[in-house]
């Protein structure tokens, strides 16, 4: 009977109309899922790890809810969790600023709030469907979804080994210059969940006991879950923790989740689920690129928990590992770019100075070993006068000082912006006395009698000496977009850029598209670009926010470098092996949720150069770590002239797992070659370059 369920097309008639339609199997190979069609119910049990096993019945009536049962069975006695249920989307659609000028794609300084927008709800027309299989995953695809200029599909992917599936609307459009939100969840016109909870900003749970009309309200919560609880257990719903949340300065929490009847005005029916605010943190608010042509997934995930909702919330906390970075043997988590202002806006403002500031506590929650600062961005006096810049740099050193520890780092530095084009940022070993000017008979450089050498600085020249005599470190900050657009580019000629005092350029999620399977590209294509420039330059993450509370929703806007550090370096002794470890190359870059615990080819490691042999093949041997399911692996090499890309699809993971894993390569020709991993959240790491020899 199951040969003929897997090989045979089901036709059958939909209520609404005299037209057939297909269920399409023919995607569909074993791989520990089944599927049974009866007339116009599929339903698709998939193994759901922890001898449970996972189960959906979808009904294809128009006038019916798709998902007519969510359930979940320990051992062999399913329990009904959900019923009735519509996955609901609210597509708004605006308008995006493609000035080559301001970066056009990769744009952050746009306002697409301030513009025209509209909101549309998804209709979802059910069609045709199809289930297919891609490794460990079972994927079912509705036809129908459509919103104004947007057309698609409805796909719900299910995870083996895990109870998580994602839902997903499918769309794109023919339309240029398109920003886009939206809005989703998990609606139903018949049947109210029982208990609705979710953690407040201080991760207390909170439930409430939901009525048919309560009017929807929008929930301030941590970890961006909101939970349905009902006797058979409890459904979890959540976005991917990065790819969810369009690039802001700032990390407010803007209640990114909602329960209730009548979502937006728009969605009938009692439902819970996510949701973006058009107007962000108030400053420059880009939303989401949806080029032309190009399938903008608009999606969350769903997880099931026999127990309650607080065993539910605890196994979605796995898949982030309590929203903080996990600790990898022989590394230290560094984070960089944070424009606090803790110096101007509490230190030198008269303010009472905290024993214990909240941002230092929000940071080492947050599993963060080292912490680079930036401050006096805006504030302070870069320029001098000497009395003020001298007494700024003064407190941040001895607040630096003061709130660091043997377990956590926290460092002075700036985004300096002088002397080399763009934004830039400046790191020093030690504590370093600077002024970002210099008259016309003053000292490049005097010893006081207090504060020690105190370097005045004039132009770029001098600042690659400052570099070079206290063995800093520059680069660009978020290269080719902001305040850096055509940068580093613009400089990519100039001794300074071509120093080994010039690191590279750091890696933010801007733009963001959800049309591509990964996080921002635009810092990686410049890091492959300045390899076929010839320059071995790196590329570290930046987190580049402001403000830094316990309220906000800090980890979506996090990243974080792993340095290869056996310890951490007293900060009175100063922090030479950490800008070491950066120079050289050794540290890989992560998202938190995909590790890389070790990377060699052929025996060499990231920032070494490997002599490759006459017929250019080598193995790579790559450790990996990870909690979503992983998606692929690219290993990216270039030439001088090209890049090339070859694509390891690793689909047959599941969650929360740990590999090593080998893969021939062939390199013949090339100059430099690097590995990024990503997992089906869009949540990656990536390693720097190994140079290549031939």
């Amino acid at each position: 009977m199951r040969k003929i369920i897997l090989t045979y097309v089901f036709l059958f008639a939909l209520h609404a109309g005299a037209q057939e339609s297909k269920v399409d199997l023919s995607g569909f190979k074993k791989n520990g899922s089944e599927v049974r069609i009866n007339q116009k119910i599929i339903t698709l049990t998939w193994p759901a790890g922890n001898n449970q096993t996972g189960k959906m019945l979808i009904d294809l009536e128009n006038d019916h809810a798709m998902l007519k049962s969510v359930q979940l069975a320990k051992g062999k006695i399913f329990k009904e969790i959900g019923s009735d249920l519509d996955p609901a989307f609210v597509l708004t659609i605006g308008k995006r600023s493609l000035s080559p000028s301001s970066g056009g794609w990769d744009v952050f300084f746009d306002r697409v709030p301030k513009k025209p927008f509209h909101s549309y709800p998804v209709t979802i027309r059910k069609q045709n469907a199809s289930v297919r299989t891609n490794g460990q995953q079972t994927i079912l695809t509705i036809d129908g979804a459509h919103a104004d200029r947007f057309k698609g599909n409805v796909e719900i992917t299910f995870y083996n080994g895990s109870p998580l599936f994602n839902v997903a609307a499918v769309l794109s459009t023919e339309i240029d210059s398109t920003a886009i939100l939206y809005d989703a969840g998990l609606v139903s016109k018949k049947a109210i969940w029982k208990t609705m909870a979710w953690a407040n900003v201080q991760d207390q749970m909170q439930q409430v006991t939901p009525s048919a009309t309560d009017t929807s309200r929008n929930l301030e919560v941590k970890y961006r879950t909101i939970i349905g609880e009902n006797p058979g257990g409890s459904l979890a719903l959540f976005p991917a923790p990065h790819q969810y949340f369009y690039p802001l300065d700032e990390a407010f929490n803007l209640k990114f989740t909602w329960y209730g009847q009548n979502f937006h005005k728009l969605i009938a029916g009692f439902g819970m689920g996510i949701r973006q605010d058009p107007y962000g943190d108030n400053r420059y608010v880009p939303w989401f690129n949806a080029p032309p042509k190009t399938q903008q997934r608009l999606n969350f995930f769903c997880l099931l928990d026999e127990g309650n909702a607080t065993s539910a919330l605890a196994q979605v906390k796995k898949f982030t590992h309590d929203d903080s970075y996990k600790a990898v043997p022989g590394y230290k988590t560094m984070a960089t770019h944070f424009h606090n202002e803790f110096i101007s806006d509490v230190v030198l403002a008269g303010k009472p100075v905290p024993e214990k500031p909240e941002f230092v506590d929000v940071l080492k929650k947050h599993g963060l070993d080292i912490v680079k600062l930036a401050e006096f961005h805006g504030p302070g006096h870069p320029k001098g006068p000497d009395n003020d810049r001298l007494k700024e740099l003064g407190a941040l050193f001895q607040q630096t000082k003061r709130l660091s520890d043997s377990k956590f780092l926290l460092l002075p530095g700036e985004e300096a912006n002088n002397f080399y084009g763009g934004h830039w940022l400046a790191f020093f070993p030690k504590p370093v006395y600077w002024v970002m000017s210099r008259k016309p008979n003053e000292s490049f450089v005097v010893d006081d009698p207090k504060l020690g050498k105190v370097y005045h600085v004039g132009n770029k020249e001098e600042m690659l000496k400052l570099l070079e005599l206290e063995k800093g470190l520059a680069w660009t900050a978020h290269a080719r977009t902001k305040a850096s657009t055509g940068y580093p580019d613009a400089y990519k000629d100039e001794d300074f850029f071509k120093s080994e005092t010039f690191l590279g350029a750091a890696w933010k999620a801007i733009p963001a598209d959800l049309s591509i399977p990964t996080l921002s590209q635009r810092v990686l294509k410049l890091c492959d670009d300045m390899a076929n420039w010839g320059l071995q330059k790196h590329v570290i993450s930046e987190a580049d926010i402001f403000t830094i509370t316990h309220q906000n929703e800090m980890y979506a806007h996090l990243n974080v470098n792993y340095l290869e550090l056996p310890n951490l370096p007293n900060y009175e002794q100063g922090w030479q092996s950490v800008l070491d470890a950066m120079r050289k190359g050794k540290f890989f870059v992560s998202t938190g949720e995909v590790l890389i615990p070790s990377f060699s080819i052929n025996g060499k490691k990231s920032g070494e150069t490997l002599k490759l042999t006459s017929a250019g093949t080598a193995n790579i041997n790559m450790a990996l770590e990870w909690t979503f399911p992983l998606n692929f692996v690219d290993i990216v090499s270039g030439d001088g002239k090209e890049i090339y890309h070859q694509r390891i699809n690793l689909n047959d993971t599941q969650s929360f797992g740990k590999k090593t894993f080998s893969w021939p390569v062939k390199l013949a020709g090339r100059k430099w070659v690097r590995v990024e991993a990503w997992d089906v959240a869009a949540n990656g790491a990536f390693t720097q370059m190994i140079w290549l020899d031939q």
